[in-house]
């Protein structure tokens, strides 16, 4: 594949910035990549990894003039450095959350605006096959008036990272933006695009495992989503770090019949007004790097045609504002209007 950028800047060489610099590699071999890391990287280290170049401030990255720049560093440490790649006309992808705080967030997505620069949120969620579809059919009315639905995502903490002791991972530490709310957005992002931004929250956060971390492993939410006076949707999500069957689930049911995604799988099921049994309609197991693929490369054809990308900012700063109103429920302990 071909694009017009020159030079890419990846901020944080974790498993996720690894995984995009394999993949502009494999997809764009002429793009030269400049990596920016906490620690040293000396040349044999650059050049075993294909490197342009590696640096270890944001200073000498601005001299290198890259043309976009993949922000995978931890969340609680990276607006700042946006803002100083934003103010150098940088076009930015930002790994999922697009921050740990809500502050400072439309400030950037003004600067980005006012300086004609890309901005997109990572919710590679958004590029999934099955989970494109399930919008799609609930969208046709295939259920008819949705009246409820129930989401679900966990995965055991420690057998998650298994390469990693995971008390050092970021998902285990509060002041790196751990915790399943910030970890495991990729839910509320979808419940947004799906469903639309909820009216009201209400939720529980807790630490139910004896996982050895400082932020909270278990989180259940109810949604309120008002559609006419005397009509609303009510949403539920579960979000754990303890379980050992990976599951990530969406269940919405309607006055014609249920739809049932499974993202494990990449499996739809409906279950009909006058069906007896579950019935697949839609079956699609893309391999584990299509999604990131599929973000990348609308991320360059964005910048390339001037145009909005899938997951623009403003999708990060939703996501983060009913973050915010689910964490002040659970401080409070009653509904918060969003």
């Amino acid at each position: 594949m071909n694009s017009s950028l020159k030079k890419v800047l990846i901020v944080g060489l974790g498993s996720i910035g690894m995984r995009h610099l394999k993949i502009i590699q494999k997809l764009f071999p002429k793009i030269k990549i400049i990596a920016l890391r906490h620690q040293p990287c000396d040349k044999e280290e650059a050049n075993s990894l294909g490197l342009y170049d590696c640096v270890d401030s944001i200073e000498k990255a601005i001299e290198l003039k890259p043309d976009a720049a993949i922000i995978a560093n931890p969340s609680t440490m990276r607006l700042e450095l946006i803002n100083i790649l934003a103010n150098s006309g940088v076009h930015l992808f930002i790994e999922k959350p697009i921050s740990a705080f809500s502050e400072g967030v439309q400030e950037l997505i003004d600067l980005c605006n006012h300086k004609g620069i890309v901005l997109m949120t990572g919710y590679n969620l958004r590029f999934l096959p099955s989970l494109v579809e399930f919008r799609k059919q609930l969208d046709s009315g295939k259920i008819g008036k949705i009246l409820s639905f129930h989401a679900e995502v966990g995965q055991n903490l420690s057998k998650w990272r298994l390469n990693k002791n995971y008390k050092k991972t970021v998902s285990s530490q509060k002041t790196l933006g751990g915790g399943v709310l910030l970890e495991l957005s990729h839910e509320i992002d979808y419940i947004n695009w799906i469903f639309g931004k909820a009216d009201w929250v209400k939720s529980h956060l807790s630490n139910q495992s004896d996982l050895e971390i400082d932020v909270e492993d278990s989180a259940n939410i109810i949604f309120g989503f008002k559609r006419q006076k005397n009509y609303e949707i009510i949403g539920l999500l579960n979000m754990n770090f303890y379980q050992y069957d990976i599951s990530r689930k969406c269940k919405a049911v309607g006055e014609k019949g249920t739809l049932l995604w499974d993202g494990v799988v990449g499996e739809i099921k409906f279950y009909g007004e006058k069906d007896k049994s579950w019935k697949t309609v839609f079956t699609s197991y893309p391999d584990r790097d299509f999604t990131y693929i599929e973000e990348i490369k609308n991320f360059f054809t964005s910048i390339e045609h001037n145009k909005n990308p899938h997951v623009s900012g403003n999708d990060g700063l939703k996501v983060l504002e009913v973050i915010d109103a689910i964490r002040q429920s659970n401080l409070q302990g009653n509904v918060v209007y969003l």
